[in-house]
């Protein structure tokens, strides 16, 4: 790690989270660089982290053996058609954690360059316990794909994906699921409420349950359904409000929701490969 230079192209809440990760790793400050055309951004990331910043793309490219590209993905084409020729002397490992962008179009926009990887982080890799899944260009060799994982695990859980279509259902179900289950735990502080708990107690109650019940899952050997059994008594509380879930067929809205969010990834992937 003492050797290997680190460069962001774009310093938001993303690259600040990885950052932050790599260097509670023990990967050196000195050793990571930041371009941001916010200048007030650049101050505050070399303040807070006392790595390199830049104004100019072109030269944290000419830095990195790695390359994390942290940009919106509709501008991903302007951002970096401007450094193929950069990007092709000193052929970093390049990283895209911007999502909808497939390899193909990266590897067009950099004048058919090949060395890339795509990753899809979630937005819990802001609280270095995010879920990763990685996809390589074959052309990437295994030191390199070590690398990568070595670096997104940074900010919690990776795993490698068979193929880049894959992506398109990981952004549906991890992706995305941070908002779903925002939407249940909205759901069950209002049903709280309107039983006649406080709002602090309804919440404070949500998410204390959210957190016990996601840890148990994480430590157990068993599956959600196992679990879910477990709890559920005969006649009891439980087992009647899970059967008024799924008369509404809540588990069926679930595959369908999501099978949405992979159908709209997909689109999205593709309106992106349009960009010149």
């Amino acid at each position: 790690m003492s050797n290997i230079q680190i460069g962001f192209i774009g310093g938001g809440n993303m690259a600040a989270s990885l950052i932050g990760g790599l260097i509670a790793d023990g990967w050196l400050a000195s050793n990571i660089h930041v371009s941001d055309p916010d200048q007030a951004r650049r101050q505050h990331l070399g303040d807070l982290f006392a790595i390199q910043t830049h104004a100019d793309n072109a030269a944290t490219v000419q830095a990195a053996n790695v390359l994390l590209l942290a940009v919106k993905p509709q501008m991903m084409a302007d951002v970096i058609s401007p450094l193929a020729e950069d990007i092709a002397r000193k052929q970093p490992l390049i990283i895209t954690i911007a999502a909808g962008i497939r390899l193909s179009d990266l590897s067009r926009w950099c004048n058919g360059y090949t060395r890339l990887v795509r990753s899809m982080p979630n937005t819990p890799a802001l609280l270095q316990c995010g879920a990763t899944a990685l996809y390589a260009d074959p052309s990437v060799n295994a030191e390199s794909r070590d690398l990568a994982e070595t670096i997104m695990r940074a900010v919690g859980l990776t795993l490698w994906l068979e193929n880049e279509d894959q992506i398109n259902a990981v952004t549906a179900v991890s992706g995305s699921g941070p908002a779903y289950f925002f939407y249940i735990m909205e759901a069950m502080e209002q049903a709280g409420i309107d039983l006649g708990l406080s709002a602090e107690t309804a919440r404070l109650l949500t998410l204390q349950t959210a957190f016990g019940a996601a840890k148990m899952a994480l430590e157990s050997n068993d599956s959600p359904e196992t679990l879910r059994r477990k709890v559920t008594s005969p006649g009891g509380t439980t087992e009647r409000a899970l059967s008024i879930m799924d008369d509404a067929g809540l588990k069926q809205t679930f595959q369908q929701a999501l099978a949405g969010a992979r159908e709209r990834s997909t689109e999205l992937a593709k309106l992106y490969g349009q960009q010149s």
